[in-house]
């Protein structure tokens, strides 16, 4: 039996909190498939989520090798733990991880940001994380339109058909 009362989501409010490159996009790829659904997206980054909006950090994340039991080589193997912690590990599976990125056509993560505010998504900053980490709206993505509370960032999240996704 069909239900006809089925709501379809309307808003969704993504909250960042890691800034690994796999974490900020997986936000980013969420926020832009609702965008080019019709749904209503707030991304808010907060904690170490603010690399994905720092002008210096945005573009070069990093994917997390130490601890990362799904880490796989090349080979498909899994890579082991000890290995992810050793010196130039990171930074050579971050750049492997760009260049698939970049061989699927995925944009760097400003552009990222820019599609995603030009289809109508929102992009904000966790005020008590930009207080922690001594950070000003300088610093920021010129994209982000506000840095807020967290009660603020509820009231974005009001409606019937609305979801919270964290990251």
């Amino acid at each position: 039996m069909e239900n006809n009362n089925k709501k379809t989501l309307e808003k969704v409010n993504i909250i960042c909190s890691k800034g690994t490159l796999e974490d900020v996009y997986a936000a980013l790829v969420m926020a832009n498939g609702a965008v080019m659904e019709g749904i209503e997206a707030n991304l808010f980054f907060t904690f170490f989520g603010l690399e994905g909006i720092h002008k210096k950090h945005m573009n070069n994340l990093h994917t997390s090798t130490a601890g990362n039991p799904a880490l796989r080589m090349p080979g498909g193997g899994r890579m082991p733990t000890l290995l992810g912690g050793l010196p130039g590990v990171e930074g050579t599976v971050s750049a492997m991880m760009r260049k698939q990125m970049e061989a699927l056509d995925i944009p760097p993560v400003d552009e990222f940001l820019e599609m995603i505010t030009a289809g109508g998504g929102r992009v904000f900053a966790c005020k008590l994380a930009m207080d922690m980490f001594k950070l000003k709206k300088e610093d920021l993505w010129e994209g982000v339109e506000d840095i807020l509370t967290i009660g603020q960032f509820y009231e974005l999240c009001d409606g019937d058909s609305t979801q919270i996704i964290f990251i």
